[in-house]
């Protein structure tokens, strides 16, 4: 093992966020008097994530240029019997290209932060939980064990449930933050279940003895079925991703929590906690490999995903939600490749995913701010010589996400589709036609929300909810260059990451310690490697491929319909209301959950309250025990009338029953 990567560059990089966040959460707030002004809460912060930034860099360069590993436990918390349950750190290839995703996109967003939340009553406070929120993920990825990790998946979900009702007087914050926590406990209970399968059966909590039990775990079947075991262990921790990141059915709560300040949006919903699952399940591979049945629940639900939630993205009118559905469509995206076994692949769309996606919504939010808080794409238009930096920059975003030739989203995405269409799974076609139509659908719905907020003609003053008055102005502005210099280094991977980084990460050495991919069995990977000559040759032959031709249909269908001929989309939607409706309501999922399930639930708990508790425990068990013990001591009491005689006759009776019972009835 080599000796670059010290145990104490780790523990800084793991704790220099956690301690901004104490210093800005106690000594910035009431808690702690208010010691810290927001200056001071900001700087703390914002050098913390740097310092782990910085760190982080510098062990991926270790690991990329030296090879180096780290993989050591250092400290045991506690041991029962022959389960250690410890703290430690994993390093190797997959692990130090999330540290310096979360990290760079963390420190993106800090500083964003100080323009964005300027006027807000709580800016000592969201500092610390969005650097509070930098340590949970940090955790969860660096971790060597299950119990870490799962320390950090609960924490995240913590930290999100803070965030998103950051606006705790506000009721849709409140009802979306815990529409949030309830949907991931759903989750987290399949994935604790699939821990506690591991831990029963290979009797260990660490990543390397578990996978080194794999083939073991392999032969065995669930105890009273004939299901292999290891595809049990495999659904329940993927039951735990479909929570985290946001799949079908699990993923209802991710739009709601746009209710919350935009810099979580891009924090939470683009490069960290919604990307959990996706890492997960790319670091379980050895265990996923095993299992052909799980493979193909991966892959089935990750096309739902991807191109259903497209289909909802269309009819948003709210920019945030337009941005949060494209953020699920691309993680089914992602759950796909993972399906197809090209977990590297999968991994790589994360990377450059969470560079384009945080630019887009950190330029919703640019948006928001430049015309005064109306997030309605309907009421905006010709924003692009009012806002010219967040113009380019959201342009450019858009582009790498509906897979433009060159740009970061393209390389990643292309592959996605390619690996599916290798991959041999019973799913692959279901998988290989939704993505494959999810690049119609994802430009259509990017490029509908950029030409109505940046050209045409400009509707600011069309938006009836806004107030107007003659003393104030509602021209719109660019933002100011706290929330523009993000933009700009975040545009810059979004353009130009995934060119240099293909080759390595997919057809390297980048992934070989961290991802194991069965080739004979699952031959996808293999095929796109025989199939790549070069970045720039992937992208000559991409101009004549279905991905190129769909994706540039969406976007002259949505310039057409919204630029050209503007009725268009009104004609079609009276056309077919039925289907919009179906849209607009968002498969009317949110009423199933709320009242077939949420309100059974209801009525099941009250029924278990009112004949379970009440009537057998209160009742019968409580009630019940004293009134016979009364009734038992009423009876006893008359036998105790304090006459000696009395008690002298039952002790002769006594005596008289136990002789005859001796004598006469005993043979």
């Amino acid at each position: 093992m080599s000796q670059t990567i010290q145990a104490s560059t780790l523990i800084t990089v793991a704790l220099a966020p956690l301690a901004g966040s104490l210093l800005a959460g106690i000594w910035g707030t009431h808690l702690g008097g208010n010691g810290l002004g927001r200056r001071w809460s900001h700087s703390l912060t914002i050098l913390g994530v740097l310092v782990s930034f910085v760190l982080s860099a510098l062990t991926l360069q270790d690991v990329v240029v030296d090879g180096a590993r780290f993989n050591e436990t250092l400290y045991t918390w506690m041991q029962v019997g022959g389960l250690k349950m410890e703290i430690g750190f994993m390093v190797d290839g997959l692990t130090a290209m999330m540290m310096c995703v979360v990290t760079f996109v963390s420190l993106m967003v800090h500083i964003y932060t100080i323009g964005y939340m300027e006027e807000d009553e709580g800016y000592n406070r969201f500092f610390a939980y969005i650097s509070l929120f930098t340590f949970a993920m940090l955790m969860l990825v660096m971790s060597n064990n299950m119990l870490q990790l799962f320390f950090g998946w609960e924490a995240v979900g913590l930290v999100s449930y803070l965030l998103i009702g950051f606006w705790f007087n506000k009721p849709s914050a409140v009802f979306a933050n815990m529409k949030a926590f309830l949907v991931n406990r759903v989750g987290d209970f399949g994935f604790i279940l699939g821990i506690g399968l591991i831990v029963a059966y290979a009797g260990t909590l660490n990543y390397t003895e578990a996978f080194a039990k794999a083939d073991q775990l392999a032969a065995l079947t669930l105890p009273g079925t004939d299901w292999m075991l290891v595809t049990v262990i495999c659904i329940c921790l993927f039951i735990g991703a479909m929570g985290k990141s946001a799949q079908f059915p699990l993923h209802v709560w991710l739009p709601d929590s746009m209710e919350g300040p935009t810099p979580i949006s891009a924090l939470i919903h683009a490069a960290t906690m919604v990307t959990a699952g996706i890492f997960m399940v790319a670091r379980m591979s050895p265990l996923f490999e095993l299992s052909d049945t799980a493979l193909n629940l991966v892959l089935t639900v990750g096309a739902i995903t991807a191109l259903f939630m497209g289909f909802l993205g269309i009819v948003q009118n709210d920019i945030k939600r337009v941005v949060a559905y494209s953020t699920l469509s691309q993680l089914g995206y992602m759950t796909v490749a993972l399906g197809a076994s090209a977990y590297s692949v999968a991994v790589f769309h994360l990377m450059t995913h969470a560079f384009f996606k945080a630019l887009l919504f950190l330029g919703a939010g640019s948006v928001i701010m430049g015309v005064h808080h109306n997030q309605d794409i309907r009421y905006m238009g010709g924003l692009r010589k009012y806002m010219p930096i967040t113009w380019l920059t959201s342009l450019l975003g858009s582009l790498a996400l509906i897979g433009t030739p060159l740009f970061s989203g393209f390389y990643s995405k292309d592959s996605i589709i390619e690996a599916v269409a290798a991959s041999h799974l019973p799913a692959a076609s279901w998988a290989y036609f939704a993505v494959l139509a999810g690049v119609f659908v994802t430009a259509f719905y990017s490029f509908r929300m950029y030409f109505l907020v940046f050209h045409g003609k400009p509707r600011f003053d069309q938006d009836p909810h806004a107030h107007h008055d003659d003393h104030h102005t509602h021209t719109p502005h660019e933002s100011p260059w706290v929330v523009t210099l993000p933009l700009v280094l975040l545009a810059i991977p979004s353009v130009v990451m995934g060119f240099y980084t293909i080759e390595p990460m997919l057809f390297g050495d980048f992934f070989k310690d961290a991802i194991h991919v069965n080739t004979a069995i699952h031959p996808a990977m293999q095929e796109l490697q025989d199939a790549f000559h070069s970045p720039m040759a992937m992208a000559e032959h991409a101009l004549t491929s279905w991905p190129f031709m769909l994706a540039l249909a969406g976007v002259l269908v949505a310039f057409y319909m919204y630029m050209v001929h503007p009725s268009v989309p009104a004609f079609i939607q009276q056309h077919v209301k039925p289907l919009h409706s179906l849209l607009m309501n968002k498969y009317f999922l949110d009423d199933f959950n709320e009242k077939i399930l949420a309100r059974g639930t209801r009525w099941l708990a009250f029924g278990l309250w009112k004949g379970g508790d009440q009537g057998m425990i209160d009742g019968f068990v409580v009630n019940g025990s004293w009134r016979v013990i009364g009734k038992v001591a009423l009876v006893a009491r008359r036998l105790q009338t304090g006459f000696l005689y009395h008690y002298a006759l039952l002790m002769i009776l006594g005596m008289f029953g136990l002789i005859t019972w001796f004598v006469w009835l005993k043979p």
